[in-house]
């Protein structure tokens, strides 16, 4: 009897851990928690900071771009 007794605690453990890590680790499901997960998103894709002296229009400009500099 005793074996079975250890045998029902550490099943019983058992359940006990994985219901403990499946709790800590299951997504949430609110719809802010899927409006902050997008926003993270977005962050980890923009790019960090912009080069410095540079701007939109001198990107478009460049050697071999279309400037309107070059001859006819």
């Amino acid at each position: 009897m005793s074996n079975l007794l250890y045998l029902g605690f550490a099943v019983a453990l058992s359940v006990i851990g994985i219901l403990w890590i499946y709790l800590r680790n299951r997504k949430p499901t609110s719809l802010n928690a899927g409006i902050e997960e997008f926003q993270r998103e977005l962050r980890a894709l923009a790019p960090e900071r912009r080069p410095e002296g540079g701007s939109r229009r001198e990107s478009r400009g460049g050697p071999g771009g279309s400037a309107g500099t070059g001859s006819k």
